[in-house]
């Protein structure tokens, strides 16, 4: 079979079959090319300015970069104009009221974004739609990559405001103007195409009309969008602040180890490790700036001083209890401040009263040698009674300092006990407080 065609003209090529089928098409792109410049704006009368119509849906928010302050989104954008040399009567052209032609042939406006800090990934929509009475459609995606001011201050409980302006470039307000294409309030709760599963979530998209100047004497036209979004905070709660309150919550358990062995500073020191290698892990899950650090870091590092603070409590405590031979005695005013006056204001129970019985216990046991009272009696006494009660009396002497040592050291004891309380209760009044704070400022932005 031979293809082979005569020249024919294009008005003929409506009534046609086969491959000529669209040949009403051909024939209203013909018409509409005739004679077109789309190098200058499609107004009849120059005074009359081209009203731009625009509509913004957020499809996806792809990146939040809170180091380099650039926000990546994936928008559809919508525009819409009124070109008056594209206009054709219907009923001439098969009653057809659009048609579709490339985007190169036609007159766009220089509407451009200004936050844009880098070209996006988006795909080439080479056609727009043209309707029989001059309005054209220019639809299409644009990946969006803008610059943002991100406040990390609350992460995770983050709300980011990024704001889109649209504006002509080069032409003022008398040659283009800018109005929304819908209303603003169905603009603000749009989130029919929002990729609703990531990490952000979108609040609201807001706009603003306004036109500006920058010598006074030129006016432009600017439609800015402000896309509200929040963080969803589950990922961060569950891998970051349960883990680190857990080992708060284990430090507070310690304090409940006797002040008087050493499993306790093991345990604290062994916290303190812990909670410096878990620092370690989460340092790079953190969004870092260079204009401020966020609360959730503040925390960390409060958190990590006030394990330091606890295992020095300990090891003072700890210190205090331990006991020496030539421990000196306690001093009156803190025996009737810590062992008096303490236990009375802050309802400190007494303790060690198993130390008093087996003290006791053992007094009874050597109070028959300690209440001998012997002297060497010097009077028809033989060398060898002599002697004898010389090493009574020298082991009499011996006792009575060790018990003396002993009652000192059990006076400290009770003294660190008291001690210990005292600064428990204040660390666990410091820790509770600091958490509510922050447990208040964060259910608040959260709700916010």
């Amino acid at each position: 079979l031979r293809l082979d065609f005569p020249n024919v003209l294009l008005t003929k090529l409506g009534g046609g079959t086969g491959r000529f089928a669209n040949a009403t098409l051909v024939r209203l792109s013909e018409f509409l090319s005739a004679g077109y410049k789309k190098g200058v704006r499609p107004v009849k009368d120059w005074r009359t300015s081209t009203n731009v119509e625009i509509d913004l849906m957020v499809y996806s928010i792809l990146n939040v970069d809170e180091k380099n302050q650039v926000l990546t989104t994936y928008v559809w954008y919508r525009q819409s104009w009124k070109d008056e040399f594209l206009v054709w009567n219907s009923e001439e052209f098969d009653d057809v009221k659009q048609i579709s032609i490339p985007t190169a042939n036609v007159w766009v406006p220089d509407i451009l974004i200004n936050e844009f800090v880098d070209v996006g990934k988006s795909p080439d929509i080479p056609y727009v739609y043209v309707t029989n009475d001059g309005f054209v459609r220019n639809y299409k995606p644009i990946q969006v990559v803008t610059a943002c001011t991100l406040n990390i201050y609350n992460f995770p409980f983050d709300v980011q405001n990024c704001s889109l302006t649209f504006q002509s470039w080069l032409h003022t307000i008398n040659d283009i103007n800018i109005t929304l294409m819908r209303n603003p309030e169905d603009l603000s709760k749009d989130k029919s195409v929002f990729m609703n599963q990531g990490e952000w979530e979108l609040l609201h998209v807001l706009s603003k009309y306004k036109n500006f100047s920058v010598d006074n004497k030129e006016y432009y036209a600017e439609m800015k969008f402000h896309v509200v979004i929040r963080r969803r905070p589950l990922f961060y709660t569950v891998n970051l602040l349960l883990p680190s309150i857990f080992l708060m919550v284990m430090d507070i358990v310690g304090f409940y180890l006797p002040p008087d062995s050493g499993e306790r500073v093991s345990f604290k020191i062994t916290l303190l490790l812990g909670y410096s290698v878990f620092l370690i892990i989460v340092s790079d899950t953190l969004p870092a700036t260079a204009i401020g650090t966020p609360l959730i870091g503040v925390y960390f590092v409060v958190c990590m001083a006030l394990l330091v603070i606890s295992l020095t409590e300990t090891v003072l405590i700890v210190r205090l209890v331990h006991k020496q031979d030539l421990q000196p005695p306690v001093p009156h005013w803190l025996k009737y401040l810590v062992l008096e006056r303490a236990p009375v204001l802050f309802c400190i129970h007494k303790k060690h009263r198993l130390c008093s019985r087996l003290s006791s216990h053992q007094h009874e046991r050597e109070g028959g040698l300690l209440g001998l009272h012997l002297t060497p009696s010097k009077e028809n006494a033989p060398p060898l009674m002599d002697n004898i009660l010389q090493e009574v009396t020298t082991i009499r002497h011996f006792l009575e300092k060790r018990d003396k040592c002993r009652e000192i050291a059990k006076e400290w004891l009770q003294v660190g006990y008291v001690l210990d309380v005292l600064l428990f209760r204040v660390y666990l009044v410091a820790v509770v407080a600091y958490s509510i704070t922050l447990g208040t400022l964060w259910s608040v932005w959260q709700v916010a």
